[in-house]
């Protein structure tokens, strides 16, 4: 049973500790400045480099932006991805209050840039939380302003923690990737539980590395390895008006990423990735179990991952799985409506390896074997299409009661 997304890896690779602050070049600092109720729940976090950063960030596709969002695509197209901080809060999201809210998320950025002697433009800004409520200025002007008297190295879990919801646990992953013309390290943190299928990457993500790489190479890194981690996960199919991920460069370990080094790259930002797109899954609201879907014999790539996705979104497979019922019927259906063509007549689908359907046919003969898998954490589910040789996989969860209590209650 895989527990891991498929990867390759061309560099040596060692996870090492410090969270986001890993990479040289970078401090951070985390605390309460009163968005959220509980007086000891941090919900301010500031990200900076010591000088200047090549930056880079993809964002949610859905059309309802949040202002945060708004403005550091703007800021990005101003700068040529080239920055100096990110700021970010929790508690509420800042997304769908009009021009107050844009007003309010270039006011973080500016006294983030004010503290650090750098030009607004050069600062990023992230929100999550409650949609349509504005956020406490007041409030949130002191923190920034205190937040940033107080950055420092190694404080990476503390802003980890910052970024939380209703996330159950933090998310943060480090490593060291040894090449032959040097080592460079990459950090990151991420957040996100409910309200997730980002089609761009996840809820909320931040990547900082102290390689040297030029904004549209990290650009295009990111991308890439956002492709199979962060844009390959799904906990209820929401893609929420704030999804964020950002990528820093500071350049501070004298490795130049160019074409040559461009997959060590890569495979760093993968190995980070992957950890923090499986702790969202397997932290999503309610889950008790982690559902690998993987399809292959599939046309293209972009078929296996439209059918994996279909599967993995659907509630009556992921009601299915929370139960334990080996209901391949319900597979088989969420496949064949998801827009992509293929023969039902030679699928096969696999629950743990215990094959269930095959060449139109049941084999309810396995249905105890494959019952007694789906009592584990973590469930594969295997389904081949039989008409081409590309493959997919798209990790979900399970859909329980409690998660219709917690956002029955989200506001309330």
């Amino acid at each position: 049973m895989a527990d891991v997304m498929p990867s390759t890896r061309q560099a040596s690779i060692t996870p090492i500790d410090g969270g986001i602050t890993a990479a040289t070049g970078f401090r951070s600092a985390a605390l309460h400045c009163g968005i959220k109720a509980k007086a000891d729940a941090l919900d301010l976090a500031v990200l900076a480099v010591d000088t200047f950063a090549s930056m880079a960030g993809i964002f949610t596709t859905n059309l309802a932006q949040a202002a945060p969002v708004l403005v550091s695509k703007q800021h990005l197209e101003a700068t040529h991805g080239i920055g100096c901080a990110i700021v970010v809060n929790s508690g509420c999201a800042n997304a769908c209050t009009g021009q107050q809210g844009l007003a309010d998320a270039k006011r973080m950025a500016e006294e983030v840039a004010r503290a650090l002697g750098c030009p607004a433009e050069q600062v990023l800004v992230a929100s999550t939380g409650v949609i349509g409520v504005a956020l406490p200025m007041d409030r949130l002007v002191s923190g920034i302003r205190e937040a940033c008297s107080s950055l420092a190295h190694g404080k990476g879990s503390d802003a980890a923690r910052a970024i939380m919801t209703t996330d159950p646990f933090p998310k943060e992953h480090a490593v060291r990737v040894t090449t032959p013309r040097g080592a460079f390290s990459i950090g990151a943190m991420a957040k996100g539980s409910g309200m997730i299928e980002p089609k761009m990457a996840t809820m909320l993500g931040f990547i900082a590395t102290d390689a040297q790489v030029s904004p549209a190479l990290l650009h295009r890194a990111l991308v890439e390895s956002a492709r199979d981690t962060f844009n390959a996960i799904t906990v209820d199919g929401e893609c929420s008006t704030n999804d964020t991920l950002f990528a820093m460069a500071s350049g501070t370990s004298g490795v130049t990423i160019d074409e040559e080094l461009y997959p060590a790259l890569v495979d760093g930002l993968l190995s980070v990735s992957e950890p923090l797109a499986l702790g969202i899954v397997r932290g999503g609201e309610g889950a008790t179990k982690v559902i690998a879907v993987s399809v292959y014999d599939a046309r293209t790539a972009d078929d296996a991952r439209q059918v994996a996705r279909t599967i993995a979104n659907s509630p009556l497979v992921k009601t299915a799985v929370h139960g334990a019922d080996p209901n391949w019927g319900r597979i088989v259906a969420a496949a064949g409506r998801s827009g992509v063509t293929f023969d039902v007549q030679r699928m096969t689908v696999r629950i743990g390896g215990i094959l269930l359907f095959e060449n139109g046919l049941p084999h309810d003969e396995s249905a105890p074997k494959a019952a007694e898998i789906l009592q584990r954490d973590t469930v594969d589910i295997e389904v081949s299409l039989g008409g081409g040789d590309a493959s997919a996989t798209i990790w979900g969860c399970d859909l329980s009661a409690e998660y219709v209590r917690i956002n029955g209650e989200y506001r309330t």
